[in-house]
């Protein structure tokens, strides 16, 4: 049996890097080589109080290149370049009314997963995976997921050009957010921050205005760049164990302005309901990314970086081998290393 090097979270905010049996590959499936691979704050919420074991590798801010297909796949695709959808169309079935309306993450018969890019290889289906011109960096490569999940929010709220969005939160996805609303026309962008890095890093990628994430500097800020009106649209990126950002959402957005929530909130939550309500506010959820106006949120997310009407490069502050996983983790826990995007590298 051939087997792959992987990165396994064994408990406690630890992993450790074993030798596993390297996946199979099925029907209409490539094979990819991973060459970077993310560290996403989900995933760092998910193993914060985490006990137990995983028993396959995570990680979904996934590029490589293809090196193997399966029975269906054109043998033309080996060696392309590939961002993966590694959650939807990786697994998907193509068959149930979610995948007919485009909407695979919401597959009601997934494939088995058989482990995320913590690994040096992955399989998924050829069709999620999308080819990425190869004048891209791999660092690139490795941003088209956070970039396509901002893509989704930005297109689920139907911003309209010209428009104020107010990001809240500057971390991975409050900043590709930052970047999709701002390549995708919006007429400002404001962005909240906790920490100086992150706030140089949200003027890089095309803030207008940062602001500090809470206190009487924010509100006056955001009052002055709508004109007391409030934003049209509210990026929420934060999530979290509070309903903090849930109520600066709500008092931020203009009357009838759309608030799309992107953050994970890992416990009830609870909203009072009166103000959005008078308010006439739309809230919409958005979770990952799927098909909208014919376009997958991948194929727009990569047009914008191959055009260079974003660059998010500088985003990844550090980049580190599989098997110094641990370190990786431990630099994106600690916001004081001045981390902002983690990436894992494999030759």
């Amino acid at each position: 049996m051939t087997t792959m090097k992987a990165a396994l979270y064994q408990g406690d905010r630890k992993l450790k890097v074993r030798d596993i049996p390297k996946p199979a590959l099925g029907p209409g499936q490539v094979t990819v080589k991973v060459r970077a691979e993310g560290v996403c704050g989900s995933d760092l919420l998910l193993w914060w109080d985490k006990k137990e074991p995983e028993e396959r590798p995570a990680g979904h801010e996934v590029s490589g290149e293809i090196v193997e297909v399966g029975k269906g796949v054109s043998k033309d695709r080996i060696g392309e370049h590939v961002a993966i959808d590694i959650l939807g169309m990786g697994l998907n079935c193509n068959v149930c009314w979610y995948c007919r309306q485009g909407q695979t993450i919401h597959c009601t018969n997934k494939k088995p997963d058989t482990g995320g890019g913590y690994a040096e290889y992955i399989v998924r289906n050829s069709s999620g995976c999308f080819t990425i011109p190869k004048s891209l960096s791999w660092e690139e490569c490795g941003l088209a997921e956070p970039l396509a999940v901002s893509v989704h929010a930005v297109r689920r709220g139907r911003m309209k050009p010209g428009e104020t969005v107010l990001v809240l939160g500057a971390g991975n996805i409050g900043l590709t957010s930052v970047a999709a609303a701002r390549a995708m026309g919006a007429g400002k962008v404001i962005v909240t921050a906790r920490h100086p890095h992150q706030a140089d890093m949200a003027k890089k990628v095309g803030a207008d205005v940062v602001l500090p994430d809470k206190g009487k500097e924010l509100e006056d800020g955001i009052a002055d760049a709508t004109d007391g009106r409030g934003a049209d649209v509210i990026l929420e990126s934060v999530g979290g164990r509070t309903d903090a950002t849930i109520q600066q959402s709500i008092k931020f957005a203009r009357k009838q302005g759309r608030i799309v929530i992107l953050g994970g909130f890992w416990v009830p939550i609870t909203v009072d309901w009166l103000q959005p309500l008078m308010k006439e506010h739309s809230i919409i959820f958005s979770s990952c990314y799927g098909v909208l106006d014919a376009r997958d949120d991948f194929e727009v997310a990569i047009d914008l970086m191959a055009d260079k009407r974003v660059n998010i490069k500088p985003m990844v502050t550090h980049k580190f081998g599989l098997d110094d996983i641990q370190k990786a983790v431990d630099t994106a826990y600690d916001k004081t290393s001045g981390s902002i995007k983690v990436q894992i590298h494999m030759s």
